[in-house]
């Protein structure tokens, strides 16, 4: 049986899927992935710990669309603060909503 990836895995980069494979290969160890890396702990634990939020952002309830997805993932990463996010939001939101027709003007020039 053949199922599709879940909606959270369109959030995720070619770097993001790198990093996870190291970290399954490295089977899980942060220690052994920094040294990999040549970084140290924290900033291995800090990369992980924005890939959590970031994969935690995309499934939860309420992103919409792959747009919305996207959003919450470059915030939970720190590229994007909240405020613009919402702003992004909210004009991709209007340009979704259905406009109301506009009357032809049916006056004539005589």
């Amino acid at each position: 049986m053949h199922t599709s990836p879940p909606p959270w895995t369109r959030s995720l980069e070619d770097e993001d899927w790198q990093f996870l494979k190291r970290f399954l290969l490295s089977s899980g160890s942060l220690k052994a992935l920094a040294a990999e890396y040549g970084i140290s702990y924290p900033t291995v634990r800090n990369r992980l710990d924005r890939l959590i939020a970031k994969v935690q952002a995309a499934d939860e309830p309420g992103a919409v669309d792959v747009f919305h997805q996207r959003l919450r993932g470059m915030v939970a990463e720190g590229r994007l603060d909240g405020h613009t996010a919402r702003t992004l939001l909210e004009a991709h939101q209007e340009t979704l909503r259905p406009r109301p027709a506009v009357p032809e003007d049916k006056t004539t020039i005589a």
